[in-house]
């Protein structure tokens, strides 16, 4: 198994974790990811579609919920980097989640790596 690696992506400090590592399926989850990151020192934290439990996706158990939560009381941005379209095709409650949480700043959804390097890039 990997580890979850301390990357620098623009000035900013993120915590990359590794896409064979534990899967988050609650708080205690989270709450093991973001006391590594702030060990770190991490300003954020980036999550492997791999990384989360298949529940994350149907919003009706709570689990993307209890989740995010964890990591906004942490005031932490969490980044789910990879493939989720299967998922969007069958919940326009999930498609409209990713949407409204690509316009703030606390969680984010990209389909890769370069995507994430992309949004994080300062203005010209």
């Amino acid at each position: 198994m990997s580890t979850d690696t301390l990357v620098t992506l623009h000035g900013r400090s993120l915590l990359a974790c590794a896409p064979d590592g534990p899967r988050l399926c609650g708080g205690g989850d989270a709450l093991d990811v973001i006391g590594e990151a702030l060990g770190q020192r991490a300003e954020l934290v980036v999550l492997p579609v791999r990384r989360l439990a298949d529940e994350f996706f149907t919003l009706r158990t709570g689990v993307a919920g209890e989740l995010v939560q964890k990591f906004v009381n942490y005031r932490l941005p969490v980044v789910v980097v990879g493939d989720i379209s299967a998922h969007v095709a069958r919940s326009t409650a999930l498609r409209d989640f990713v949407t409204e949480s690509n316009r703030g700043r606390q969680l984010w959804f990209v389909g890769t790596m370069a995507e994430l390097e992309e949004r994080l890039r300062p203005a010209a």
